[in-house]
């Protein structure tokens, strides 16, 4: 198990906690593994009067069951489960996978318990992340596995990846974390809570981080449908034989460049470092991101809950600051990074104009290892500042499933496909 917490003082009466030797941490072969799927969190706005939309629901002494879909198959894999965000200790007193049988529902042949240090129970401090044992169930890529764990008595969710565009689920209280059927699991929330990745034993393999905003993470796309251009890029690796390239999806909605946002998460330049470059096995990224930092300086001051606060002002010149930024960070790394353009949002002139320079120096500047034109993919030929019809969800911002589809086939496989590790 590997631990990351904010508070370095406390690390040696934390690791002395979860009694995992430092040398056996250090021997580790972090190469062999890969992060097969992954989300990104973001704060939960701690107020009083949250609209609906932002109240989390209760899971203190219940079971949280998620659904995921690993894009790269194994048989063995690790959790990950983070506290980012959090304010007091993350207390899971048992978790499990099992594939899917459907809904709330797990297949019995294949469930298996996590362990953390060879414990079922695992507390992590305020700020930490904790990754478990290896667990030896087989996955296959594409099918959907279901995530149990038992949260403590006292356990409240402050942090989430608020558009999951995927049914997860919370049984009445108790530990139903080894339950079969799925008749325990009477709410139904849309959001992903603590589990941030699942990677596999797949020495030869390597992933893509696809990060970005809204339009990475399938904003109005297909619930349950798994229909977000990542979604359709990875079944684009598995139709042409690939079949040791995950791609993973690290987008926000909301997600600015260079601005925090109390409902949306870090600015992509802060959390980068640790929604991608931390992930095991990541070795091209695939950035897409600037729309929301050109809108919400035109968005008007809300009271109460203001989301797009705050309502900063960007050029082109600041965007494509920020963009060196991120990919100086990967080049550090030795990860490849490619530049998406930014996709038509039916903007007004002086927003449009700032839109079309960020693309033209994403185009011709050189600076990303790569371009992928997502604009030139979803641009109506008559009107290039609107989404062509076919792929419009209705918001003139967000593209449709086939609009994502699109994306996923402007991609160059053989360009992005990581290369095979030896």
């Amino acid at each position: 198990m590997r631990l990351r917490t904010l508070a370095a003082a406390c690390g040696a009466v934390l690791l002395s906690q979860f009694s995992i030797p430092i040398n056996a941490l250090a021997g580790e072969t972090a190469s062999s593994w890969t992060t097969a799927w992954a989300t990104a969190l973001q704060p939960i706005p701690q107020r009083a009067d949250l609209p609906a939309l932002y109240r989390a629901p209760d899971m203190a002494g219940r079971t949280v069951r998620q659904i995921i879909y690993p894009t790269l198959a194994g048989n063995a894999v690790r959790l990950h489960i983070s506290n980012e965000y959090g304010t007091t200790p993350l207390v899971i007193e048992d978790l499990r996978i099992a594939r899917s049988a459907g809904g709330a529902a797990a297949q019995s042949t294949s469930e298996a318990r996590v362990t953390f240090g060879g414990k079922t129970a695992v507390t992590v401090p305020p700020g930490g992340a904790a990754e478990s044992d290896p667990v030896a169930i087989s996955v296959a890529s594409g099918l959907p596995y279901v995530v149990s764990a038992f949260m403590g008595p006292s356990q409240r969710l402050v942090a989430w990846h608020r558009v999951s565009n995927q049914v997860n689920y919370v049984s009445v209280p108790g530990n139903h974390a080894g339950d079969l059927s799925g008749d325990a699991f009477r709410q139904r929330f849309t959001q992903f809570a603590w589990l941030t990745g699942l990677s596999v034993d797949s020495p030869t393999s390597g992933a893509i981080a696809a990060i970005g905003d809204s339009i990475t993470d399938g904003m109005r796309s297909s619930l349950n449908g798994n229909r977000r251009w990542p979604d359709e890029l990875a079944r684009r690796f598995a139709r042409a034989g690939d079949h040791s390239t995950a791609v993973v999806n690290l987008g926000i909605s909301g997600n600015r460049l260079l601005s925090d946002s109390p409902c949306y998460g870090d600015a992509l330049v802060k959390r980068f470092d640790r929604d991608v470059l931390e992930r095991p096995g990541v070795k091209t990224v695939i950035l897409l991101v600037g729309i929301n930092d050109i809108n919400f300086a035109a968005m008007p001051p809300r009271a109460g809950l203001d989301c797009d606060f705050p309502h900063t002002q960007v050029t082109a010149s600041d965007l494509t600051a920020g963009y060196q930024r991120v990919i100086a960070a990967a080049h550090r790394r030795g990860i490849r990074i490619f530049g998406a353009t930014l996709t038509p949002a039916a903007l007004p002139p002086q927003r449009e104009a700032i839109r079309l320079a960020v693309n033209q120096w994403i185009r011709t500047s050189h600076a990303f290892d790569g371009v992928i034109d997502f604009d030139a993919a979803l641009r109506d030929r008559m009107q290039p500042d609107r989404l062509q019809k076919a792929y419009d969800s209705g918001d003139h911002i967000h593209p449709s499933d086939a609009g994502y589809a699109a994306m996923a086939n402007a991609v160059p496989l053989e360009a992005v496909a990581t290369p095979v590790r030896k």
